[in-house]
């Protein structure tokens, strides 16, 4: 491979920004991986030598050893004896969350899911329904559940669903993605369809799920189904990790 002759400068960050709770490594792998992934880093380029990154973050050099092989492992740095170390890949992003979708292109990202059921019974508490959402349904199942795609995780979802609806398909809705059993149910009509997404950071309990630092960046979606009557069947809470998503929006002239 022919790399670019040049070198990539980066913009120190001070040391008392890092959470002293995190290893250092990982947040400075995390760091490293966002520039490359926003192509602040191109493939091909040099990063900073290891004396220009310990003076930028005032960290050890063991600790950017770890942070560096950290990338290394993953292909996305590579080091070439004599010379340096280069970027020799972009991170995979071949899901991405789109906010405006439809039922059909939702159900079509999920296809190849990988669900793993972590809590699921009868809801003994109302729902957690929003004013506007519509009229609750009689009972609902709860469901938690971790999200994969070629065995890593992406999200946890708490779903609340319609237990008439759930009774319809018990076993489906135990083990694939609950869209795509409901769009296959000739028995139900989603009339209406609602979602709306905060950025958030991720507590303990979701990053240990998701296999991601505490306080990393993560997406929060609310999506609620209705039927024609205005019942709501469906609520889904769901939080993406950061590097699943990404916003796409026609801007009209």
């Amino acid at each position: 491979m022919v790399w670019l002759a040049r070198r990539l400068s980066i913009q120190p960050i001070p040391v008392t920004r890092l959470d002293p709770t995190i290893p250092l490594y990982v947040q400075l792998s995390d760091l490293f991986r966002r520039r490359i992934s926003r192509r602040e880093w191109p493939v091909g380029v040099q990063i900073p030598s290891l004396e220009q990154l310990m003076a930028d973050f005032g960290v050890s050099r063991m600790t950017l050893r770890q942070a560096i092989d950290v990338l290394s492992r993953e292909g996305l740095l590579s080091a070439e004896r004599g010379r340096g170390t280069f970027v020799s890949s972009v991170p995979e992003t071949s899901r991405r969350l789109k906010v405006e979708t439809t039922l059909a292109e939702l159900a079509e990202m999920y296809r190849d899911t990988q669900p793993k059921m972590l809590d699921i019974e009868p809801l003994s508490s109302p729902p957690p329904l929003d004013p506007g959402d519509g009229t609750p349904a009689a009972a609902y199942m709860h469901m938690r559940r971790v999200h994969s795609h070629d065995d890593r995780p992406y999200n946890v979802i708490s779903i609340f669903l319609a237990r008439d609806i759930f009774d319809l398909a018990p076993e489906d809705f135990r083990t694939r993605t609950v869209v795509s059993v409901l769009r296959e149910l000739p028995q139900v009509r989603i009339a209406q369809a609602r979602q709306t997404l905060t950025i958030s950071t991720a507590d303990v309990e979701v990053a240990s799920l998701l296999g991601i630092p505490i306080n990393s960046p993560v997406a929060d979606v609310r999506r609620v189904f209705c039927d024609a009557t205005g019942r709501v069947i469906y609520i889904g809470l769901i939080t993406y990790r950061g590097d699943f998503i990404r916003l796409e929006m026609d801007l009209q002239p």
